[in-house]
């Protein structure tokens, strides 16, 4: 009897999961349901492009071993589909002598997770490499490369869809249930509402992934917190500023990178991003408000720890975001001949950031199986990156419980 799997997320996870649960059992019967009319529509839509190498992760974490073992399976899937892959290499810049102390433990990091080349350099070699940078060492990464993660999950969901997945946009999931040995799986679109029972079910829902696990008999833990991340682009005529991926040394209480210095596949180069809590959970300005996320923010103790402990530095990014000046400064800390007026609004994601019931930022992939259901629960950047190889270990806990 064919195996039927439901899959809910159509950005780069779910797809790449779908394209991998039908490599290992061809006769299985894959559906899956995105809630927009198109793949990709948001966390990996909306991101900067960058492969990371995996320098940042402590060794032996999901995010490191997952990470390293998907940036070798998306290099060649892109070899293979004639994707375009730009390998223009990376520097974490430090500005001091406090973030050059911290460079170092970087290092071993990456050395640690195999990244390949990492090694720190001087000031003379960082601007033989970015000749408008300053800095007074970097650590450099020459393998980090640039792609479209939508084009990819576009590549990958017509990989899944030729083996036999049915993919349904504009199809909302609004619920779960088991019954006896299946999970029927509710959902709604413009036209109506229906349910399909499936033998099992993996939720990569994203930004609405603990309401999704919540569906599935999981706990309120972790909470997603969505973190607008804002960014400026270069005009034209000064994207020549930077020859590849520009960083600073990130600030080791957070996940998140900095504002940094991107060039995209398609020549643009973006600065950013900030990280601002939006007020909706796809709330990309500050138009976007939804009161019915603010309220469940607004009653969520853990939220409520968070901004006790980082209260000042939620009001910092909140002034980046306001102020055009003080968000192009943060750039120009390393690139000092980058000016005001060099810039225009770019584009904004948001990042489904969990929170861990007191209140800590989950740094880790997070994944929880609930009977026939699986759900990720955490799975921010390098999420796109590792994508493929996040599938191989979903798939792989599937199978084991089969």
């Amino acid at each position: 009897m064919r195996q039927r799997v439901a899959v809910i997320g159509g950005g780069i996870v779910g797809v790449a999961v779908a394209r991998e649960l039908l490599h290992r059992q061809p006769d299985a019967d894959v559906t899956v349901y995105e809630k927009e009319d198109r793949l990709a529509a948001h966390q990996t839509g909306r991101n900067s492009g960058v492969v990371h190498a995996g320098p940042y992760y402590p060794p032996g974490s999901a995010k490191a071993l997952l990470c390293r073992r998907g940036v070798g399976l998306l290099e060649e899937y892109c070899a293979q589909h004639a994707i375009t892959r730009i390998v223009c290499g990376k520097v974490l810049v430090a500005l001091d002598e406090a973030d050059r102390s911290r460079l170092a433990g970087i290092e071993e990091r990456a050395l640690a997770n195999g990244v390949p080349g990492v090694r720190t350099i001087g000031a003379a070699e960082l601007r033989e490499l970015e000749p408008h940078v300053r800095g007074v060492a970097a650590l450099h990464s020459p393998s980090t490369s640039i792609v479209d993660f939508a084009e990819v999950t576009r590549s990958l969901a017509a990989d899944a869809a030729s083996d036999g997945a049915e993919i349904l946009l504009g199809h909302e999931v609004t619920g779960m249930r088991l019954r006896a040995t299946q999970v029927v799986v509710s959902w709604r679109t413009a036209e109506g509402a229906g349910e399909q029972a499936y033998d099992r079910v993996i939720a990569c829902g994203g930004l609405q992934s603990d309401r999704l696990a919540e569906m599935a008999g999981d706990g309120p833990d972790p909470v997603i917190m969505p973190f607008r991340g804002e960014y400026y682009a270069l005009k034209p005529h000064r994207r020549g500023l930077v020859n590849g991926l520009v960083y600073p040394v990130p600030d080791p209480r957070y996940p998140f990178l900095g504002v940094h210095v991107t060039p995209r596949v398609d020549g643009e180069v973006l600065i950013g991003p900030n990280a601002v809590l939006a007020l909706a959970r796809e709330g990309y300005t500050w138009k976007n408000v939804s009161p019915s996320d603010l309220a469940c923010i607004a009653r969520t103790p853990a939220f409520w720890r968070f901004a006790r402990q980082h209260w000042r530095t939620g009001i910092s990014e909140m002034a980046g975001s306001l102020s055009k000046k003080r968000f192009v400064a943060a750039a120009r800390a390393y690139v000092p001949e980058l000016a005001d007026d060099d810039v225009v609004p770019g584009t904004a994601g948001v990042r489904a950031q969990a929170l861990d019931a007191d209140g800590g930022l989950v740094d880790d992939f997070r994944i929880s199986v609930r009977d026939r259901i699986v759900v990720l629960r955490n799975a921010p950047s390098p999420a796109a990156t590792s994508a493929m190889a996040i599938a191989e270990h979903v798939v792989s806990i599937l199978a084991g419980r089969a």
